[in-house]
């Protein structure tokens, strides 16, 4: 089964994105993506970038406008001395408070006619406004919405296309999403499961996934698959499974990535009960036990990336040297990668490994 392609200079990634965005506050970018691939969480990205900048502490603000009516964007208010009408917009919004906002209009292209209509002054790049207030210097504005093709109902007409800048997002890689699980706290048989199956991070879009059951396919009628949102919310799940009864346990799986990922998955999270407690390794380094499965040791590698610090590192290393060679060195790689670097730099027992298997890096 086909993996992820590079499809240069027609997509981009999140991080990508979030630079151009932020360095480039007077166009209006609309970023597409596949569900569940993080295209909401931008927004906190794309304000630190620009604070970063300029040196400014920008505000973020998220608008879900799918979900909005017209009165949540702004409402006629009588201006009994001038004997006018203003529209005053939501505090939602933010523009009042005295610094520069990202807005996010989430899902635009979903949005009622009338609230987009409402909406659009802010895609202006001359005279950008929001009722009758204009749009504080160095604002940025961006919207998201879905590929075309993954038929959920995403429209946008022609004089708006001309005032945006469109960016396609790709879908990240089974290596991208791991070291992003790694520092954002995803289970460990997570981890594992994709890393051992890298299909799971595919795009419908790559061609010849027809046969892949696992991902969104706009071909299939699916209440669930796998995305980097779908899987984050399995973890949550797995974190407590000790106090879910076995059929909730699947059932919420299925309900979450879809039944035969759920299947597939349930082999690694059975690895973590088989594998020895993480202060039985620490504290007996030398006759803790050692997993003989591949799925174990992939599972116990992700897990000590995330768990091991200054105090149980050294321990660590020497257990870690009853494994075979290459989960050794998945380990030093992935460490490296992870939020624990510094604690594997600044440890004596890794830079030896290091020294001594260099060879296997």
């Amino acid at each position: 089964m086909a993996t992820t392609t590079l499809n240069f200079g027609k997509t981009v990634s999140l991080e990508q994105a979030a630079q151009i965005i932020a360095r480039t506050p007077k166009n209006r970018f609309l970023i597409r993506g596949e569900p569940g691939i993080g295209k909401s969480t931008l927004l906190k990205r794309i304000g630190q970038i620009a604070s970063e900048i300029t040196g400014t502490s920008y505000l973020t603000t998220y608008c879900d406008v799918a979900n909005m009516d017209l009165g949540d964007v702004a409402m006629p208010v009588i201006d009994h001395e001038a004997k006018v009408t203003r529209y005053y917009p939501s505090s939602r919004f933010r523009i009042t408070e005295g610094r520069p906002v990202v807005i996010m209009l989430d899902e635009f292209t979903k949005g009622n006619d009338p609230v987009k209509n409402m909406l659009h002054p802010l895609l202006e790049v001359t005279q950008p406004r929001l009722g009758d207030l204009p749009l504080p210097e160095e604002c940025i504005v961006v919207m998201t919405g879905n590929l075309t093709s993954d038929g959920v109902g995403d429209n946008l007409k022609a004089h708006s296309r001309n005032r945006i800048t469109n960016i396609n997002i790709a879908k990240p890689t089974d290596e991208e999403w791991i070291n992003w699980g790694m520092n954002n706290g995803i289970d460990s048989s997570v981890l594992a499961w994709v890393k051992a199956f890298p299909h799971s991070m595919a795009s419908y879009t790559d061609g010849n996934q027809d046969d892949n059951l696992y991902i969104y396919n706009p071909k299939r009628q699916q209440a669930c698959f796998v995305s980097p949102r779908s899987l984050e919310l399995a973890s949550n799940i797995i974190k407590n499974r000790a106090y879910i009864e076995d059929n909730t346990f699947v059932a919420s799986l299925i309900g979450t990535i879809g039944e035969a990922a759920a299947r597939d998955m349930e082999a690694y999270i059975a690895y973590q009960d088989e594998l020895p407690a993480w202060e039985n390794i620490t504290k007996n380094p030398d006759t803790a036990p050692v997993p003989d499965s591949p799925g174990a040791c992939s599972v116990l590698v992700f897990g000590a990336v995330t768990k091991v610090e200054k105090d149980t590192m050294t321990s660590f290393m020497k257990y870690l040297e009853r494994l075979p060679s290459e989960w050794q060195a998945a380990f030093a790689v992935s460490i490296m990668k992870g939020p624990k670097q510094s604690v594997a730099m600044s440890n004596r027992a890794w830079t030896d490994w290091v020294r001594e298997n260099n060879d296997i890096l």
